[in-house]
């Protein structure tokens, strides 16, 4: 899938330098084994898997991704859609990053315990989707976690 202006996640991959080309790699590869869905582009280099619906009460609406990245030279940026503050136990584990809302900023992947992060991922994924199941989520999730 491409993003408004017709780019592919293989054309923003193709930009990037090799070493954050390798780590987004392996989170596609992740990030698809967890959600089961093939990656689109967002906004400008946000490569996100499945989608979900928003709409809150002061009439905000629309769509995310129910988790994604955003990489960058020198910082990789993993969504966490359902906020950081739930996942405090295993992020201890992870390694070398730090936290803000709802990312984790991760300077490489190198510097992180895989298996932690993708068990982080995994379960946002799944508490995102169980939210929306029953439709469009109604409070930033983030927000009510901190």
């Amino acid at each position: 899938m491409t993003d408004d202006d017709g780019r592919s996640v293989d054309d923003h991959l193709a930009t990037l330098d090799e070493q954050t080309r390798a780590d987004s790699e392996t989170l596609i590869a992740m990030m698809r084994r967890i959600s089961g869905q093939e990656p689109t582009l967002w906004n400008v280099g946000t490569i996100g898997f499945g989608t979900y619906h928003y709409r809150y009460d002061s009439g905000r609406e629309g769509d995310a991704h129910t988790i994604g990245f955003y990489p960058r030279k020198g910082k990789l940026t993993v969504y966490l859609m359902d906020g950081t503050a739930r996942h405090e136990g295993m992020l201890a584990q992870l390694g070398k990053h730090s936290t803000t809302g709802y990312c984790v900023y991760i300077t490489q992947l190198g510097d992180v315990d895989l298996s932690v992060l993708e068990h982080i991922a995994r379960d946002s994924y799944a508490f995102i989707e169980a939210k929306a199941a029953d439709g469009p989520i109604r409070e930033i999730l983030w927000k009510a976690q901190a």
